[in-house]
């Protein structure tokens, strides 16, 4: 769904300590020197750490059972190389009590915020540090659409000054697309390259006489979130990032002509009867969890389905990845010479309680093998150009992370940015109603005037 992940809480009972002793070097997940890691840039950066014996870093994530237990993992490889004792506290009420500790002077070392929004609040405030002045610069050159990724973590100061507050660790993809390859095979059709080759390719299967698309808005309270993604994606595809960012802060309206344009890019796809499975008329009905079902049924239902990564959860069971599905990256246009936008979301760390033990994590996090112990445990995706691909838990997982070092911008879902009238409201109710044939520009209007109304 949107990229509001499980929060977390700072002080409550589910802290784990993992510190340094004679025997930590037997309890860590995977024997330095064997797998698929970079130990060698592990073994030169703990050559030079600093001894840390006695200190002790906090860190409060989002992160529970059973994804707690692979951080700690990670952290194990910091504590035996530099022998500080790492806390790590996961909760389901960590927007509010981030800002409830930090208030207090009583905030953990490192928050992982689960968006950026409450991490640029608290940043304007007064309540994060900004990140080492050389994290930019290295993050610029290490993470595939580096600049984006230093954008996003760049938030306003206690002053009004733009400083880097955020550094991005987990990331998810949206820009995807899932297909049978057995289907594509037996139909002769290829996976497009470009978006001209997707509407050309949509356009032979109606031809054919078949059903290209599968899409579903249905989500109980939340009907019309899938839409919401559709148009982001397109709004990266038809106009420059910039554009798409004054689009979320609403710098531009929401009636703009070129966000009115991108709503109608996606209508291309959803709002022909001979496009989509059940006509247009069912795409707001259908639940999203049920939309891919589609793709398995036979005869295929449909050919094609837009979805974010977590989408395999809803396929049928015993479905393998790369033999009975796979997916590829949902193209750009060819003639708009936008490079490869890539819409996700992700988690990012932030220091507000400063230490030299915390400035050293911060370091840590930065080697290709605190991205890679992750890699190898569970469904995390990293853009860090130096990771081995070979770490990636799956092949599917391997994909996506390619599809994320290859990425030349790389954005935050718009709707989770946007204030929670509009973003999680109007535009949900919005684009419901204008799958049912209402006109995108009114559409668009009345989400402004909603907008307007907040302000």
């Amino acid at each position: 769904m949107k990229t509001r992940l499980m929060a977390c809480a700072a002080g409550l009972a589910l802290g784990v300590s993992i510190g340094a002793s004679g025997s930590l070097a037997a309890d860590l997940k995977f024997a330095p020197g064997e797998g698929p890691f970079d130990w060698d840039s592990y073994n030169s950066w703990a050559e030079s750490a600093p001894d840390l014996k006695g200190q002790t870093v906090t860190i409060a994530g989002p992160w529970l059972q059973p994804e707690d237990g692979y951080f700690r993992n990670v952290l194990a490889y910091f504590s035996e190389a530099t022998g500080a004792e790492v806390i790590y506290t996961g909760s389901d009420s960590f927007e509010q009590q981030i800002v409830i500790d930090a208030e207090a002077g009583a905030a953990p070392n490192i928050a992982v915020f689960p968006q950026p929004g409450l991490a640029s609040d608290m940043a304007s405030r007064g309540l994060l540090k900004p990140l080492p002045e050389s994290m930019g610069n290295w993050v610029a050159d290490n993470y595939g659409a580096g600049d984006s990724w230093v954008n996003l973590g760049t938030y306003k100061d206690a002053d009004g000054n733009d400083q880097l507050f955020g550094f991005f660790y987990n990331v998810n993809v949206k820009s995807l697309v899932w297909y049978v390859p057995e289907n594509f095979e037996d139909a002769g059709y290829e996976v497009p390259e470009s978006m001209e080759d997707l509407k050309a390719l949509t356009e032979q299967i109606v031809a054919d006489g078949e059903t290209p698309w599968c899409i579903g808005l249905g989500s109980g309270a939340a009907t019309g979130w899938p839409a919401t993604d559709w148009v982001e994606d397109m709004m990266l595809r038809t106009q420059p990032a910039d554009v798409y960012d004054q689009w979320v802060t609403n710098e531009i309206p929401f009636d703009d002509e070129r966000v009115v344009a991108a709503i109608e890019e996606f209508g291309w796809f959803a709002r022909d009867d001979d496009k989509v499975a059940g006509g247009a008329d069912a795409v707001a009905s259908t639940d999203f969890r049920d939309s891919p079902k589609g793709l398995f049924s036979s005869p295929p239902q449909c050919y094609l389905h837009r979805q974010a990564s977590f989408v395999p959860a809803f396929f049928p069971d015993g479905v393998e990845f790369g033999a009975d599905v796979d997916f590829f990256y949902f193209p750009s246009y060819a003639e708009k010479d936008l490079g490869n936008p890539v819409l996700g979301g992700g988690t990012l760390m932030a220091i507000t309680e400063p230490s030299d033990a915390t400035t050293e994590v911060m370091k840590f996090f930065q080697l290709p093998l605190a991205h890679e112990i992750m890699m190898a445990q569970t469904g995390f995706l990293t853009p860090h150009k130096g990771v081995n691909p070979e770490a990636y838990l799956n092949d599917t997982l391997r994909g996506q992370g390619e599809i994320l070092v290859n990425a030349t911008t790389f954005r935050f879902d718009g709707s989770d940015l946007m204030p929670g009238g509009v973003g999680a409201g109007t535009f949900w109710t919005g684009m419901v109603d204008y799958t049912g044939g209402k006109d995108a520009g009114a559409v668009a209007g009345e989400i402004q005037n909603s907008w307007d109304a907040l302000k």
